[in-house]
């Protein structure tokens, strides 16, 4: 079998790590360098699907509608939202890392289905968290896909988000209706609480990685 060769990398901005772009035939992986595992690979998105397809399932009919994500990743979450919204929707990308966009723009964009050219895809360079404290009743829905869930892996920054400060943030940031969808690599009780206190009403999601119905389970909360 061949091996991941490594052909790109991206600073994370704000604590000097970096992120690993590999690929193996049409399979890619990133990384976090000095790190084992994965973040994330392109042959391992159904939950990354699912979050979209969760959070905008509602919101299909809907007109005018502008929903954000939190994190770029590869790009999946982002194509399952706009296959899911009107012509009219815009969807808001918050990605902290340039590299991750200059890579969905490149040799990772077909994944995808290369998204980010669709002309009702905006992105936002920067911290989501600073996007969420701008908005007031800006979206429909919001999904987090930033770090490894609610416990920071590549940035102790990404804790603000799943604080009851970020959340409060975010809460504020939905429009009357709105959802917040979250997702993790893995149950977090703790979150779940976080999210009550803050006066979500909470559903939690199993999903798998692979599809149908294989690999990892991964966890989706869905707060209205």
């Amino acid at each position: 079998m061949a091996k991941f060769e490594e052909i790109g990398t991206a600073s994370i901005p704000g604590q000097g790590g970096e992120l690993r772009l590999l690929q193996r035939n049409d399979e890619f992986s990133i990384r976090i360098a000095g790190k084992s595992g994965e973040l994330m690979n392109t042959r391992l998105h159904g939950s990354e699907d699912a979050l979209a397809e969760l959070a905008c399932e509602r919101l299909a009919d809907c007109t005018g509608v502008r929903v954000l994500i939190g994190g770029l990743g590869m790009g999946f979450t982002l194509a399952a939202a706009l296959k899911m919204l009107g012509q009219d929707a815009e969807v808001v990308v918050a990605e902290l890392v340039p590299g991750v966009v200059e890579w969905n723009q490149g040799p990772l964009g077909d994944a995808a289905g290369r998204p980010l050219d669709d002309p009702r895809t905006r992105v936002s360079l920067g911290d989501v968290g600073e996007l969420l404290r701008r908005e007031t009743d800006g979206f429909d829905a919001i999904m987090l896909d930033v770090d490894n869930g609610p416990e920071g892996l590549t940035r102790r920054e990404n804790d603000w988000l799943y604080s009851p400060r970020g959340l409060a943030a975010a809460q504020q940031a939905l429009r009357p209706e709105g959802v917040l969808a979250v997702w993790s690599a893995g149950q977090d009780p703790a979150f779940t609480e976080r999210l009550r206190r803050v006066g979500l009403l909470v559903e939690e999601v199993t999903v798998r990685a692979h599809r149908p119905g294989k690999g990892a389970k991964h966890r989706i909360w869905l707060a209205y």
